[in-house]
């Protein structure tokens, strides 16, 4: 089995995938192909997708029983003492800069004043 995701690629690119692959939703295509298609088309995806991103996830003989290969996505896959993890960036919301906020925090004024205290 194999899927292909592709995100905000070119039309022509969809057009060109639906001759081995079905595509199931907007730019999500599931099929059968043999490894040197697949490969084959991995590789036209990677030319042709532009500004695009692209997701290649298919079935092989290793635990997880799939890999997947990605192309300009800010997730990358890792191997994490043999299994393939995605990293994901960190955003801002997640960085802290280690400084607190300034003012009582939420438990202290409700220890202090009671639960009303907002």
């Amino acid at each position: 089995m194999t899927v292909i995701v592709l995100t905000n690629c070119p039309p022509g690119l969809r057009g060109f995938l639906t001759r081995w692959l079905l595509e199931i939703s907007a730019g999500v295509f599931i099929g059968n192909p043999s490894g040197r298609v697949r490969d084959a088309l991995w590789d036209e995806v990677r030319q042709y997708a532009g500004q695009g991103r692209s997701l290649l996830a298919h079935t092989t003989n290793n635990e997880q029983g799939f890999t997947f290969r990605t192309h300009d996505h800010a997730w990358h896959p890792i191997d994490h003492e043999g299994l393939t993890l995605i990293r994901r960036p960190h955003s801002k919301a997640q960085q802290t800069t280690g400084v607190p906020k300034p003012g009582w925090s939420k438990a202290s004024k409700r220890r202090r004043f009671g639960r009303r205290a907002r």
